[in-house]
């Protein structure tokens, strides 16, 4: 076992300089992970015969979801490595691979039904993040209180898509709108372990918790411009 990280403490316990390097490591990871999802993104939507792919994923989205929630489960434990940081870096780079894939059926009927629909919902996401990490900056707030609401907000969810596929029922812009405020609570939950819980060490796991979050406001956000434009 590698004891790398034996001397590492949470970010409220570690000297300033300390805390300040873990908090500019996680956001810079946290951006280099968006830049390489909207890279791939670009780049997929632009691959000849894209089109059949997505017809594809759509046609057994339930599975896509269930291998998505699977692997993703798989990342973050990678992520959250304590002997190998390389093994971290690996947990990242595969759950933006599975968002970019996740998020292409999305992106393409966005990108082809409703225009400037993706840049709008970008913007409004990147807004609304920075001001939930104001929040928590600014106030110095401890969000961990929101765990056990949040966990039962996502699989209650998770339940609801699921019967919508199985039943065949439209989940409306009722639960997108429902969805965004679970987003921004995990938002909240997120930054504030990063100021008060996560180890000087765990910056990866920290830009990977925040970006799973901020992908899941942006889906959201997504579906709420589209179907205003319906």
């Amino acid at each position: 076992m590698s004891y790398a990280y034996e001397y590492a403490v949470p970010a409220a316990q570690a000297i300033p300089a300390e805390r300040a390097a873990f908090i500019r490591r996680t956001y810079g990871h946290l951006a280099g992970a968006i830049l390489v999802f909207i890279g791939l993104e670009a780049l997929l939507l632009r691959v000849p015969g894209i089109e059949n792919v997505v017809g594809g994923m759509l046609s057994s989205w339930w599975l896509i979801l269930l291998a998505f929630m699977g692997v993703s489960w798989l990342a973050d434990y990678w992520a959250r490595s304590d002997t190998s940081r390389g093994l971290q870096y690996v947990g990242l780079g595969v759950y933006v691979l599975l968002e970019a894939a996740i998020f292409l059926p999305l992106l393409y009927i966005a990108e082809h039904n409703f225009p400037k629909a993706i840049g709008t919902a970008g913007i409004i996401t990147g807004a609304m993040f920075a001001g939930l990490t104001a929040v928590v900056f600014v106030t110095r707030s401890d969000f961990s209180f929101l765990r056990t609401t949040l966990t039962i907000g996502g699989f209650l969810a998770i339940g609801l898509i699921f019967a919508g596929m199985l039943l065949g029922f439209t989940l409306g812009l009722w639960f997108s709108f429902a969805m965004v405020t679970l987003a921004s609570g995990f938002i909240l939950y997120t930054t504030s372990n990063v100021l008060h819980h996560y180890r000087t060490d765990q910056h990866v796991a920290a830009s990977l918790a925040l970006f799973a979050s901020v992908a899941l406001l942006f889906w959201y956000v997504l579906l709420i411009v589209m179907r205003s434009r319906d």
